[in-house]
């Protein structure tokens, strides 16, 4: 992996409890805990023990995140601010907290980072 572009934000995604029941065990497949905290940029939120986030609950995350990339404001959906949120895991078991922070660099698109063609 070579990456070459500073993002534009950063992603902090918090498990704040679950929706029924007390523990992770025959109810979470992922293993979640609350106050596991994963992070990412671009790629999958990884916690600090390297593991990454539920697939399942990545394929909610992942337009909500570029709703925020692209300008967008959370609590048009339901967010509690512009750049925060909280989900349930799609198997309806974990709640999640995703938080954004801009970390002041440019779009990926609008930046011109972005080109099509022949490689540079």
């Amino acid at each position: 992996m070579k990456k070459w572009y500073d993002e534009e934000y950063e992603f902090t995604v918090t498990v704040t409890g679950f929706l029924r029941g007390s523990k992770t065990e025959h109810y979470c497949r992922n293993g979640e805990e609350v106050g596991d905290v994963y992070k990412c940029t671009y790629g999958c939120p990884v916690n600090n023990q390297g593991y990454g986030i539920c697939s399942k609950t990545m394929m909610m995350l992942y337009p909500i995140m570029e709703a925020v990339r692209s300008g967008g404001d959370l609590t048009k959906v339901g967010g509690s601010s512009a750049y925060e949120k909280d989900l349930v895991c799609p198997d309806g078991c974990v709640l999640f907290h995703l938080k954004a922070e801009s970390l002041g660099n440019e779009n990926f698109h609008t930046g011109g980072f972005y080109h099509t063609g022949e490689n540079e």
